[in-house]
């Protein structure tokens, strides 16, 4: 029988889209909200969303369901909508991707993201997800603490977390990804029509949003950790800890500062979700309480000494995972969706007395043989007007297909 206080904690979800006009085109009016939980990311056209602090997957869901109505509401009084997508649909040029404009206070944000177009361009920060938070409760964590040092307990428990989070983020990927689909105005300007790409997930892959080289963190103690990130930052590699693009973050209380670090770990962050076109809030609420189960499941494995080699290998595993065709993809020498199923089942054989855990599982394997990333075409986000253009049309948006699935891109777009 587990701890009755294991499978309590908080929750909470940030979703990013963009906002496009009545043509599917990126919508050029500045950010209409001043709310701190619908704000922007990169960019005046993409919203962002951040739920408070929730006590269960649901519940969070339900919190981003009412950000979304109000969002919802409030930009189609200028004929705009969401795009429910993570890549971005047609751009005719960078012109029209408008940096975040931040004042008071906040204008270091604005000077940040301008650094950031420097070194990655604006395209590359286009692309949108969904990151899950979450944390143990103090309570049950107390119940399972050894040593009277419970802070110490607490940090070394989520970085003993986060390695084994980083090392199965692939897994997660592998049933998730849903971003096959880009357009030809991402790899230049002005070009129309739609490509299939080699990717399950684009953000994800070799061609995502990735540091230029890979991060070695050293994950000895919590002070170790945040010291090697700023050796980065010193450097010159990182502008600020936030530019630390890896699927697993670990997040102090507060605003996510390295200094704010010395109070602790407060949460872990997994930041490798598409937005699931198939879904109204673009969130798959099952795969959420999938991300949960495996966290649980994670805190119990051993302690790893996270070398640079498994650290290197972790990126890897994870970037492999977003492709399409994972016909000689390997994990630890073991073929990738094997891999997959061996996990889950040891995750069955743990949560063997948990009925609803056990349903989820079973539901994740079958998506083993039928991904979602496959069943999505460039028909299900594109749909040619005439031969040769395929620019995004918002009344057309899969207009032949709307029989295939229950909510659809179309149904999720644009509203009727």
């Amino acid at each position: 029988m587990k701890n009755e206080l294991f499978y309590k904690g908080s929750f909470g979800i940030e979703r990013e889209t963009l906002r496009v006009d009545r043509n599917g085109r990126l919508a050029r009016t500045p950010h209409p909200f001043t709310d701190s939980a619908i704000t922007r990311d990169f960019c005046e056209n993409q919203i962002e969303l951040v739920t408070p602090v929730c006590s269960s997957v649901s519940e969070a869901v339900e919190e981003l369901a009412k950000l979304d109505r109000t969002v919802r509401r409030e930009i189609s009084k200028k004929g705009e909508r969401l795009w429910m997508y993570s890549n971005p649909p047609y751009i005719q040029d960078e012109s029209e991707i408008p940096i975040a404009q931040f004042s008071g206070g906040q204008k270091s944000k604005t000077d940040y993201r301008m650094k950031l177009q420097k070194r990655y361009g604006k395209r590359l920060m286009l692309f949108s997800g969904v990151h899950f938070n979450f944390s143990f409760s103090d309570e049950y964590l107390h119940s399972i603490c050894g040593t009277a040092d419970f802070e110490k307990f607490k940090n070394d428990f989520y970085l003993r977390l986060y390695k084994q989070a980083c090392m199965h983020s692939w897994l997660i990927l592998l049933l998730t990804a849903s971003s096959p689909v880009y357009d030809k105005s991402f790899d230049s300007d002005g070009a129309r029509g739609s490509v299939r790409s080699a990717y399950s997930s684009m953000r994800s892959s070799q061609r995502g949003y990735w540091n230029s080289f890979v991060p070695i963190l050293d994950c000895t103690d919590i002070s170790s950790f945040t010291s090697s990130i700023q050796s980065y930052v010193d450097s010159g590699k990182l502008f600020d800890q936030c530019e630390l693009y890896l699927p697993v973050r670990l997040k102090p209380k507060g605003e996510n500062t390295l200094d704010n670090f010395r109070s602790g770990v407060s949460h872990i962050e997994l930041r490798m979700f598409d937005l699931d076109p198939k879904q109204p809030l673009g969130v798959n609420e099952k795969d959420l309480e999938f991300a949960h189960l495996l966290l649980m499941y994670l805190s119990t494995l051993p302690n790893l000494e996270f070398t640079e080699k498994l650290q290197r290998s972790a990126v890897k595993n994870h970037q492999s995972a977003a492709l399409a065709n994972l016909i000689g993809v390997d994990i630890d020498a073991v073929p990738i969706i094997k891999k997959a199923e061996q996990l889950i089942d040891d995750m069955k054989w743990f949560y063997s007395d948990d009925e609803h855990a056990l349903e989820l599982l079973e539901h994740q394997r079958c998506k083993l043989y039928h991904r979602p990333c496959m069943q999505i075409t460039s028909k299900d986000i594109y749909q040619n007007a005439k031969e040769g253009d395929n620019i995004v049309r918002a009344s057309r948006i899969l207009c032949k297909r709307t029989h295939r699935y229950p909510q659809t891109a179309a149904g999720i777009l644009f509203p009727q």
